[in-house]
């Protein structure tokens, strides 16, 4: 890289060179015409004069002095401009360009400024952290290969931080490479934080004077570790639910606002006397309602402390009676179901997967009541806690039985009835009073509330009795009914008035009005034979005034009548 910038200084001619550039001094002299030759040489206080190049106008030859410091270094043009390769610190001398005629000797000479930029600074030898109140060696910053030197500067925060005994120390120290002359600067910073530098970020940058000027460069930016001791200690429970429930497990959390934090604690925790030493946390599993109250925390050598207040939160249900429970039809049964809470709770009765209404109550149990009830309560703002309890209620009874009988206009049959009443299910059989006679084809209704129906349809060729039996663990009851073989409508009696009794009236009845219709005819005939036998006689009395004498014939008449009477 060629460098060519200059300048006048004090009326004398100066070009500025970066390190490791090129040089490039033009002889500024007009070439006379009668020109012999041209040097350059340096010159440096107190020193004699050093030639280093030469060329002749004549032969166009360039001869180069044995300067150690200039060997395969230099370069010199046909109008004497000098070259340098990779300038160095050593370079910063006066130059001088001669150009002799036979008559005269003109000199022109260059100041040269050699410059190089440091490097970035960066800092070194980092402090691990920092404590408050403690005046520590927070690091140094570096800025390396400068020329001229440099100046360091630290900044918190992007301010500038200046020297405050207690609080601020900087030193500086800059060291200069022999063999290059290149500077090193040095700046250490020791630092007494407070607190709030916690999250401060610190750096450093090297000012120098460049070609153009004056010039910045920035280090990176460094956050330290600022350790400070904990002015307060805090607790807190760490939970997925807002609210704490028997059986649930209860992580306590103490910390302290120091850095770095305390590791070790005392937890106090209710109904315990002394504190219980452990790390940061501590776990209460399957925790109970005994275990509501005031939780504190401190640190193992300081009276700060923390608490916090915690709720175990418990639902209790009690149902009287409960489980498997079985009862006769009839019977009362109260039923009771007592709830004990942290908060108010909600209570819920189903039955059979269905939804009450109201709390079920049994002064007189019907088959209907039987069923499987559950009494369900929740706390609504406690998260998964429920409770719930069964009532299996079974209601039986012994079997009542009621028969009715229907006979329809047109049909040669007559349909018999009996109705059923029970818990358990109880067994129906048919039978024929005066044979034993098992009857098999029955229908049966759908056994609903411990009530069904058994039937069955005859067509009797003569008077019969029915039975109807029901049976189960409890009892077995028998039915029977007459039905006749009179083939006219009969229509089904109210079951509450139609009993046996009433049938077999009802088939006697028949019977009476069928004796009295022949009665009634037998009177009929009787008096037309009495109508005739006095007509008869009225004849005879006139036949024997006529004829006395016939006297058999009137006792035969007699006897007829008698007969007839008879």
């Amino acid at each position: 890289m060629i460098t060519i910038q200059t300048s006048c200084s004090l009326g004398l001619y100066t070009v500025n060179a970066t390190y490791g550039d090129t040089i490039i001094m033009p002889c500024r002299q007009e070439v006379p015409d009668d020109l012999m030759f041209g040097k350059w040489k340096y010159e440096m206080a107190n020193e004699s004069p050093v030639f280093i190049a030469f060329r002749s106008s004549t032969k166009k030859n360039v001869h180069y002095d044995d300067v150690p410091d200039y060997k395969d270094r230099l370069s010199l043009s046909e109008n004497y401009t000098l070259s340098i390769k990779n300038a160095r610190i050593s370079d910063e001398k006066r130059f001088v360009c001669m150009l002799v005629t036979e008559d005269n000797v003109f000199e022109e000479p260059t100041i040269v400024k050699v410059f190089k930029r440091p490097s970035q600074p960066e800092i070194l030898h980092q402090a691990n952290f920092l404590e408050t109140e403690k005046l520590k060696m927070l690091g140094e910053c570096v800025a390396r290969d400068s020329y001229p030197e440099g100046n360091i500067t630290w900044y918190k925060n992007g301010n500038v931080l200046h020297h405050d005994a207690g609080a601020v120390v900087i030193h500086l120290e800059n060291t200069v490479d022999r063999s290059t002359g290149l500077f090193t600067m040095t700046s250490s910073l020791q630092y007494k934080p407070k607190k709030a530098d916690a999250k401060a970020q610190f750096s450093c940058s090297v000012t120098y004077n460049g070609p153009a000027g004056s010039e910045t460069i920035q280090s990176e930016p460094l956050v330290f570790d600022v350790h400070y001791p904990t002015e307060k200690v805090t607790i807190q429970v760490l939970s997925q639910s807002s609210t704490i429930k028997e059986g649930d497990n209860i992580t306590l959390k103490c910390s302290g606002n120091g850095n770095p934090p305390p590791q070790e604690f005392l937890f106090y925790i209710p109904g315990e006397t002394e504190g219980i030493r452990s790390s940061d946390t501590y776990i209460m599993t399957d925790v109970r309602r005994n275990a509501t109250g005031e939780y504190k925390c401190s640190l193992t050598d300081k009276d700060l402390m923390g608490s916090t207040t915690i709720t175990v939160h418990y639902l209790d249900l009690q149902l009287i009676p409960s489980g498997e429970v079985t009862k006769q039809v009839g019977e009362a049964l109260p039923v009771s179901c007592t709830i004990s809470s942290s908060r108010n709770a909600t209570v819920l009765w189903i039955k059979d997967n269905t939804r009450m209404q109201t709390t079920p109550s049994f002064s007189s149990l019907q088959y209907q009541d039987a069923g499987n009830y559950i009494c369900e309560t929740t706390l609504q703002e406690v998260e998964g806690l429920k409770k719930r309890k069964t009532l299996n209620l079974t209601v039986e009874g012994k079997p009542q039985v009621k028969m009715t009988k229907k006979t329809y206009v047109n049909k040669a049959f007559k349909t018999i009835i009996c109705h059923v009443e029970g818990f358990p299910k109880p067994a129906v059989q048919w039978t024929i009073a005066s044979t034993g006679a098992v009857i098999n084809q029955t229908e049966e209704t759908k056994y609903v509330n411990g009530k069904f129906s058994s039937r069955i349809e005859i067509a009797p060729e003569e008077n019969v009795t029915l039975t109807c039996i029901a049976e189960n663990q409890l009892e077995r009851t028998v039915s029977s009914l007459n039905v006749s073989a009179i083939n006219f409508p009969e229509t089904d009696e109210a079951e509450d008035k139609s009993d046996d009794n009433t049938e077999k009236v009802n088939d006697q009845a028949k019977l009476i009005v069928g004796i009295v219709v022949g009665l009634l005819l037998v009177a009929l005939i009787a008096g037309i034979v009495y109508w005739l036998y006095v007509k008869k006689s009225k004849a005879a009395s006139k036949h024997v005034d006529k004829d006395l004498g016939n006297t058999e014939e009137n006792k035969k008449l007699e006897e007829n009548n008698h007969k007839s009477e008879a």
